[in-house]
């Protein structure tokens, strides 16, 4: 049994409470493969309870139930695994290798005999869905277990009360609220700054949108998961919070800038750009080779909002452009197109001509904060930031030893032999990190601007200091500035948008 989400399942071994009886549900049966392989199979099913059955491939039985989607694959000698997100290995033109569940492409097998932490915290999230349904019914406490799942459901409240902090532990976080860290926090800060309200959003369909959303991020993913979304969007909030756009920013403003970052990297398959247009994926041809992936997380963030009808209580007009606001923000962190945005920020500070009233002037700030809180790991403190590096270099890495085994050019920074983990964070510290953050500090010189500024340099420093060839080699480069620049920073700027 594989569990695709971390939405709670009912537990075998107890009977099913009478509350989860009375939903709604539906079997349906299909004699056609399309079930699995369409873009979208939530047209089909509706999430709202159901059982999908598809004759023409008895490899794979769907069951969806409260929501959460549990696949049971009969073990048959030869199994094709068949993607969740549409990707079809009987394409023509496709590599081989497309025919592997990117769902499953960073899972780690576990050890026999050990119970998976992912099956406890599915538990504590199930307990607290029976005690928040016992509560609201008026019935009495009758499990005693509830108490410890209170007592993390209590810390992490606290923490979110410290949410504005740079120093805010995002890991810590995500434990406490077992693994719905994107979740919670999305919808604290949505309803922190009013937006719930003043937009008169159903709690219903902004809940289950925020639930979709966090279950379209792949968590097999040691680095692109639902957690760096919730990095991000704990990030951008403090950037939202900064004065210069704390006093010129609209609620409308705010809502993109929340939802572009809980959403950039919606359905990640943790590899990049320049691996999907090597393999003939058909995203890439889709998109033309041209921000494949960020043309995808927009389009699916889309989706989702039209799926949960979340501003079905707006104007047609005013959705339509949420969408093309919310695509604008997140087609922004194309790595790729890092050198566009630094250099049409440079101007602007330059001639002094940034203008807060003006509502695309206000929208390009917004697109350069988001494209801050996607790459502001260096400038965390040391005990987060190393985390995110061993993570994305593990990504990457990972990459790397599938385009080896398959005979593909090895993107760069994807050869575990030729890189290590100190050498890489160095190099896009040097070429990418450093000169957005200075000219965002140049924008808002603040306390908070400079204290990531502060965590940049020490933590380059540390890694320098774990890789001496890579700190002589940039030392050398510091004495010889008009070779050194170019190169390396296209060799990192190639990579499409893997990092961001």
């Amino acid at each position: 049994m594989e569990l695709c989400y971390q939405l709670p399942v009912l537990p075998l071994d107890r009977p099913v409470p009478k509350h989860v009886l009375s939903r709604r549900g539906a079997i349906s049966f299909s004699s056609s493969s399309s079930l699995f392989g369409a873009p979208d199979p939530r047209q089909l099913s509706q999430r709202r309870g159901a059982i999908s059955y598809d004759s023409s491939d008895q490899t794979a039985l769907y069951i969806r139930m409260l929501g959460a989607c549990v696949i049971f694959k009969q073990l048959f000698s030869n199994v094709r695994v068949r993607s969740q997100v549409g990707f079809e290995p009987e394409r023509r033109g496709s590599h081989p290798y497309l025919g592997v569940d990117f769902r499953t492409l960073h899972s780690r097998a576990e050890s026999a005999g050990t119970i998976p932490a992912r099956r406890i915290r599915r538990l504590f999230s199930f307990q607290r869905h029976l005690l928040s349904s016992r509560l609201l019914r008026g019935a009495p406490h009758l499990n005693p277990l509830h108490i410890l799942d209170e007592d993390y459901c209590g810390q992490a409240k606290c923490m979110l009360e410290k949410v504005g902090s740079w120093n805010f532990d995002i890991f810590l976080f995500d434990r406490l609220t077992n693994g719905n860290s994107l979740v919670f926090l999305t919808f604290n800060l949505l309803n922190q700054y009013g937006l719930i309200e003043l937009f008169q959003l159903d709690m219903v369909k902004l809940r289950r949108f925020l639930v979709l959303v966090q279950e379209d991020y792949h968590n097999q993913n040691p680095y692109h998961n639902a957690v760096h979304a919730a990095d991000v969007t704990q990030a951008m909030h403090c950037y939202l919070r900064e004065p210069k756009l704390a006093q010129s920013l609209t609620s409308f403003d705010i809502l993109l800038g929340l939802l572009a970052a809980a959403t950039h990297d919606l359905d990640h398959p943790g590899v990049n750009q320049p691996f999907l247009i090597k393999t003939n994926h058909y995203l890439a041809a889709l998109y033309r080779n041209t921000s494949v992936l960020e043309n995808h997380h927009w389009r699916s963030a889309v989706g989702l909002l039209r799926e949960t009808e979340l501003f079905s209580n707006l104007p047609a007009e005013d959705s339509l452009s949420i969408e093309r606001q919310l695509g604008s923000l997140i087609l922004a962190t194309d790595i790729s197109r890092q050198n566009e945005y630094l250099s049409r920020f440079r101007t602007h500070l330059d001639e002094n001509d940034l203008c807060l009233g003006n509502a695309s002037h206000r929208h390009f700030v917004l697109q350069m904060a988001l494209k801050c809180a996607d790459i502001c790991n260096p400038c965390r403190p040391w005990e987060l930031s190393k985390q995110w590096s061993e993570k994305v270099t593990d990504e990457f890495f990972h990459q790397g030893d599938i385009e080896k085994k398959y005979k593909l050019e090895i993107s760069p920074l994807c050869d575990s032999e030729a890189n290590t983990i100190a050498s890489v964070q160095i190099g896009f510290m040097t070429y990418v990190v450093e000169p957005l953050f200075a000219e965002w500090a140049r924008f808002s010189d603040t306390r908070l601007s400079q204290t990531m500024l502060g965590h940049l340099g020490l933590n380059k420093a540390s890694w320098s200091a774990m890789e001496p060839e890579a700190s002589g080699s940039s030392e050398e480069g510091e004495s010889e500035p008009g070779r050194a620049t170019d190169e390396p920073s296209s060799r990192v700027l190639s990579q499409g948008s893997q990092e961001s």
